[in-house]
């Protein structure tokens, strides 16, 4: 009855009209900037999580949650029309989103995408409100090692977030730690890295380095295709009213890519793109009509972007219950709740369960009105690809400065943000990539905070670490998952 009660009040918030204006607004601006390839949905949260400072819990979280959603589906439009995937995890939609645009049926593909996209959201909101909790009651017995080892883990996503180059993953991961060490130890109180300016004392502030990475990066990186932008001619789009049988004849494929993708979304540092490819194989391996698969199959638009969705509950299972970020998205949304004044951890949801019903009703909420914005967009899909560079930066550059001033009225943030932006595309030319350098800058405090105060708490033995069952579970399991991933990666 409590949990009924729950779930009613979560509803019950976002009928306010303020919230749910917020939610439909967060919603639309994620799929405008996913349907711009290379400004996702981490570019979008990255950008307007400081103007969520002074707003509500609930507030922020409708507006920010409604980008999540609504850009992880919008990278599929630019798939399907130019062969460009808005983001990573819509790479496979372009095996066939685009041959079926080539046939003439773009708008079909685009209705079985965001429908797809919808019950993906669908299942793994379900999902993340069922399973949390039972995470959640597990790490009330984590201390120190236990923290320790679940960042550590953690920490195994930089392989599979670093593109080809595993030693520059590393190498950029370590950078992130390097940078999150800045300032006084939290332990001895001792200034590091701080070349005796008091400003740095403080440290690098969390939202400076996100958008700086992430934001600011990207920006400069477009600067360089001004006026080297292929005119793209506008196609006029039809509305494709979606078809329930479609989507039952394939329904044991829909409801694996819906499983793949909520449990791949759980494993920290896995995410969209592993999922949309591991949906598409099983589909492809187990349809009917396996030789229709890349030549306009609708089962492999369905299988993708069903997968890719489904990893927006799923990530939330580990920010929410552990703390620790499922992807380079959730890792701005964990900054978002620290903004709230809320620590995310197994604490969090037995203090305010609450919480955990108002993000189900804003993630079911969120994806019914990209599911409408979807259907009934796609008329204006081409116009948004069609935006100049031109016009596009000076946008995105004036809305960076102007939320990371707001979120600290500090002028040093903003020199703070542009330094680390150009450090961001320095190091963007030679080849790095930027999640790893996030993860480690959010893990680096973890780690290094959880490590010393074990060592403290068994006078330096190092044997602190494997005396848990738990902790000795979580150090296997990172063992294994490094494994894993190690050998996905050299295959590639």
């Amino acid at each position: 009855m409590e949990l009924l009660q729950n779930v009613i009040q979560g509803f019950g918030q976002m009928a306010n009209p303020g919230i749910l204006a917020f939610c439909v607004a967060g919603a639309l601006i994620g799929v405008v900037f996913g349907a711009i390839p290379g400004l996702t949905a981490t570019t979008a949260i990255a950008m307007f999580t400081p103007m969520t400072f002074k707003m509500s819990l609930e507030t922020s979280f409708a507006f920010l949650l409604g980008i999540y959603c609504g850009g992880y589906y919008a990278g599929s439009i630019p798939a399907i029309l130019i062969r460009t995937p808005g983001a990573p995890g819509n790479a496979a939609t372009c095996l066939d989103g685009y041959p079926m645009c080539e046939q003439g049926k773009a708008g079909k593909a685009l209705s079985l995408s965001v429908v797809s996209s919808c019950i993906g959201g669908l299942f793994s909101s379900l999902m993340l409100f069922l399973f949390a909790p039972l995470v959640s009651s597990m790490a009330l017995r984590f201390g120190a090692p236990e923290y320790f080892a679940v960042a550590l883990m953690g920490m195994t996503c930089i392989i599979s977030v670093s593109s080809k180059d595993l030693v520059k993953g590393v190498a950029g991961a370590l950078i992130g730690v390097v940078i999150s060490m800045i300032g006084m130890d939290s332990i001895s109180g001792m200034p590091r890295f701080t070349f005796g300016s008091v400003r740095m004392m403080a440290g690098v502030s969390l939202i400076p380095a996100l958008i700086g990475f992430f934001a600011l990066t990207e920006v400069f990186g477009k600067t360089e295709e001004i006026g080297r932008n292929k005119k793209m001619n506008v196609i006029d789009l039809s509305f494709h009213r979606p078809v329930f049988m479609e989507y039952w004849a394939v329904k044991w494929n829909l409801f694996k890519a819906c499983v793949i993708g909520t449990v791949i979304g759980a494993i920290p540092g896995t995410g969209p793109t592993i999922a949309s490819w591991l949906a598409y194989n099983e589909a492809k391996r187990t349809s009917k009509n396996p030789e229709q698969f890349g030549k306009g199959s609708s089962e492999g638009i369905i299988a993708c972007e069903a997968s890719n969705n489904a990893v927006t509950g799923g990530a939330l299972i580990p920010l929410l219950t552990l703390g620790i970020p499922g992807d380079s998205v959730t890792a701005i949304l964990l900054g978002a709740l620290m903004l709230q004044g809320l620590t995310p951890g197994p604490m969090m949801l037995m203090e305010n369960f609450g919480i955990l019903a108002f993000f189900l009703a804003v993630l079911f909420v969120s994806n019914i009105v990209m599911l409408i914005a979807g259907l009934f967009g796609s008329k204006f899909f081409p116009y948004i690809l069609a935006v100049p560079s031109k016009i596009l930066i000076p946008f995105v550059m004036v809305f960076c400065l102007v939320g990371t001033y707001a979120s600290s009225g500090s002028f040093f943030d903003l020199k703070a943000v542009v330094a680390i932006g150009i450090l961001g595309f320095a190091l963007q030319k030679m080849k790095f990539t930027m999640p790893p350098l996030v993860l480690g800058f959010l893990l680096g405090p973890i780690l290094e905070n959880n490590f010393q105060r074990a060592m403290l708490a068994s006078n330096n033995n190092p044997l602190v670490f494997v005396q848990s069952p738990l902790s000795v579970g979580i150090l296997l399991l990172t063992a294994i998952l490094t494994v894993v991933l190690y050998r996905r990666q050299s295959a590639r």
